[in-house]
């Protein structure tokens, strides 16, 4: 019955809409989320306020929906010509270029507006934030290592949750945002190995690429530097049994991947990339146990 629903509602006339914004693949909200609830938990010491958790739940959706619009757009002259891209709504002619341009405005200013409601540093801060999202698809095409910008880009709500939260942006903030930053990295590294022979085809460049053969040692030492930046986080600002127990899940879970991906096979290294969900939710539970036990 769910999967009945779901068919009848993505092939609505909403349909292509709807797929052009990825609501059918929410995974990329889940990678976007999680790291917006690390930065909104530790900013507030515990439960943040229900005004901001609304207002950076939903901006997380809408900006992950206007990502999607404008990578679509930049890529409507190639998506084409790739067998897992073909049937993007763009590509397919289900919708036209212009009408997704007008669809990216429209959901920019829907993220304005959630940012108004906030403080003037944070509105500041989004304006960064939107250049972001909108360059990076176009980042492919002049170097091989898009996967900094876009990293750059889903960290960002880190220090904005901190800003919109406690009105400031501590050291704490962009060492969350680093950590962040490498896990992109890694997780979009893995989605561009499931990639990499059509992206050859095609001139898209990624760090895949650019790593070669030597992908998977890379992404060892990312995670290696990833793990360290946890560890420090814990030692400095949140030394509780909960958020080492999620570090080492975490350790864990990248133990798992590496060995998933060590054949590079472009199934095996897509549903590896799925799998990161796991990692923001051990970090969120970690942290949001270990402030709880902190105000107890």
């Amino acid at each position: 019955m769910e999967f009945r629903l779901r068919a009848r509602i993505f092939s609505s006339p909403a349909g292509p809409w709807l797929r052009l914004m990825r609501f059918d693949r929410p995974i990329g909200i889940a990678l976007l989320l999680w790291p917006t609830w690390w930065g909104l938990w530790f900013a507030a010491g515990g439960v943040p306020s229900i005004k901001n958790l609304v207002i950076f739940t939903a901006g997380v959706i809408v900006m992950r929906a206007t990502g999607c619009v404008i990578n679509d757009y930049a890529d409507r002259e190639l998506d084409p010509h790739v067998a897992r891209t073909v049937d993007r709504p763009i590509a397919a002619g289900e919708i036209t270029a212009r009408q997704a341009l007008l669809l990216f405005f429209a959901l920019l200013a829907a993220a304005f507006v959630l940012v108004l409601l906030t403080n003037r540093l944070t509105i500041l801060m989004a304006f960064f934030g939107a250049l972001l999202a909108a360059t990076y698809p176009f980042f492919k095409r002049f170097t091989h290592f898009p996967q900094l910008v876009l990293g750059a880009s889903f960290s960002w709500a880190i220090p904005m949750a901190f800003a919109a939260e406690a009105g400031q942006v501590p050291a704490l903030a962009w060492w969350l945002f680093a950590a962040n930053f490498i896990w992109t990295v890694i997780f979009d590294t893995e989605y561009a190995m499931a990639d990499r022979d059509d992206d050859l085809k095609v001139g898209v460049k990624s760090t895949a690429i650019a790593f070669g053969r030597a992908d998977v040692p890379i992404l060892g030492a990312l995670m290696g530097v990833m793990i360290a930046l946890l560890l420090m986080i814990g030692l400095r600002y949140l030394p509780e049994p909960a958020w080492f127990t999620a570090v080492a899940l975490v350790f864990l879970h990248f133990q798992l991947q590496l060995w998933r991906i060590r054949d590079r096979d472009p199934a095996t290294c897509f549903r590896t990339f799925l799998s990161n969900h796991w990692v923001g939710l051990f970090i969120f539970t970690g942290a949001a146990v270990s402030l709880a036990m902190q105000q107890t």
